[in-house]
């Protein structure tokens, strides 16, 4: 993705106190030690760019998406902004909608999947519910369409833990396409984690209304 830069991107909703962008695959959200150009840093230029702001433009973090996941990636432009959007995102009101595509089938088509999660040194794994550390992780599932030994899933998090969608459907023996770290098969090409952020719903946080953004169909769907 380093032929990704400001001019390419998109822009899914905007006003005077947030701006939601569409993230690709393989993009960091923030910046890192390696200093690749992050989608924050992008959504900062266009935003200097298109206003002409002089010096540091702020832009709040509010939530992230992991590297290898797409979909809408929700920034700040007001600390005020930034701190109540956090809030909803600590008292779990947000709603996120993912959209992934997984090997087999699952079983009921319709459901809620329940864990206890461990972070480790290889990654997220599943842990027993009185393990020290565990982490309850909790999300909502239903399958829009099955073909060719492959799933569409919509899935709805209920809780926000690393990798939670990943380690969750791994162990419901329906790996994430492309998700070689967790059990799926390698692709037969490079075609990257088929797990993108569909949607988010919230409170707009000056106007006090419920606002959906979208992102555009993955490609993958």
């Amino acid at each position: 993705m380093s032929q990704f830069h400001p001019d390419r991107l998109q822009v899914l909703y905007e006003d005077n106190h947030l701006i939601a962008v569409l993230k690709p695959a393989g993009v960091l959200v923030q910046g890192d030690r390696s200093r690749v150009p992050s989608l924050m840093d992008m959504t900062k230029e266009y935003i200097r760019s298109k206003y002409g702001k002089p010096g540091k433009v702020f832009l709040g973090l509010v939530h992230r998406l992991d590297r290898p996941v797409s979909g809408v990636v929700l920034f700040a432009r007001t600390s005020k902004a930034a701190a109540r959007l956090s809030e909803q995102w600590r008292a779990r009101s947000v709603k996120k909608v993912y959209w992934a595509l997984v090997h087999g089938a699952m079983e009921p088509r319709e459901g809620t999947l329940t864990s206890y999660l461990l972070r480790g040194p290889k990654g997220t794994v599943v842990g027993g519910k009185t393990d020290p550390g565990v982490q309850k992780a909790l999300l909502s599932y239903r399958t829009l369409h099955v073909a060719g030994g492959l799933s569409l899933l919509e899935v709805i998090l209920h809780t926000g833990r690393k990798h939670q969608i990943r380690v969750q459907l791994a162990a419901a023996a329906c790996p994430i396409v492309g998700d070689v770290k967790y059990g799926a098969p390698p692709p037969p090409a490079d075609r990257g984690l088929r797990l993108a952020a569909r949607s988010l719903t919230f409170t707009h946080p000056t106007r006090g209304e419920t606002l959906t953004i979208e992102a555009p169909r993955p490609e993958w769907a």
